[in-house]
């Protein structure tokens, strides 16, 4: 796991990210089928969210935050969610509350080992203000679905981990890469069930592509788990 993390760091700090296969990475976490299927099926009871300025209501999510130094996570009080509008133009300057993320997810075996290894693979130092949100973006009938509506974007944060939950009768949710001078670094789906990308948001922006359901008739989503790293400042 050492070499592994190094490597990681390594690679952060020449291209200012790093994707890992889903397979490969559930693998080297250790995740046990069982684990994964409570924790992937916690998606199922997200509140919507209601502070979309474009009136949208394809977004469902829950939101937590944690102290973090030395690897180990503290959760702190439910607090809402607030990003500037310098990096938010969409829905920043705004106290967002989401309903809490459940315990039991939190305590699953699947997020502590992917605490972990986040703690590893990143370059941190100090105490690290750390913030979890669940997504649920879905694609109706009239109505599509946006992972990020306010585009291409940093998170305002010094790391952010992006990992794929499920994707559910829909087509693509591109993941796109640049700087924030406008250069294009790559695209890519996250397509498999673990499929993650790790971001020095310090450096990249990124953005996903709207989703659109294959068969309008049924139910559509992509759920994707989202952890951002800020160093403490107090």
């Amino acid at each position: 796991m050492i070499d592994i993390a190094i490597t990681l760091q390594q690679e952060l700090e020449q291209a200012g990210y790093v994707r890992l296969p889903g397979p490969g990475l559930l693998d080297q976490l250790g995740i046990e089928a069982a684990d994964w299927s409570a924790f992937a099926r916690s998606w199922d009871a997200l509140g919507t969210d209601l502070y979309m300025a474009d009136g949208g209501r394809y977004r469902r999510r829950r939101h937590a935050t944690f102290s973090s130094e030395n690897g180990n996570f503290a959760r702190k009080p439910h607090q809402p969610h607030f990003q500037s509008r310098d990096y938010n133009p969409l829905n920043g300057d705004v106290q967002r509350w989401f309903d809490p993320v459940a315990q039991s997810t939190i305590d699953n075996a699947v997020m502590q080992s992917i605490f972990a290894f986040c703690a590893r693979s990143f370059p941190l130092a100090g105490r690290q203000h750390v913030e979890l949100h669940q997504f649920r973006i879905e694609a109706r009938i009239g109505e599509t679905g946006s992972p990020t509506p306010e585009g291409m974007h940093r998170d305002g944060v010094d790391w952010v981990f992006v990992m794929l939950i499920e994707r559910c009768n829909i087509r693509e949710g591109t993941t796109r890469i640049g700087t924030p001078e406008g250069r294009e670094l790559g695209e890519f789906t996250l397509a498999r069930p673990g499929d993650a990308v790790l971001i020095d948001d310090r450096r990249i922006m990124h953005g996903v592509t709207e989703i659109h359901a294959v068969d309008a008739a049924q139910p559509a989503w992509r759920d994707a788990l989202v952890l951002t790293f800020a160093a403490e400042t107090k």
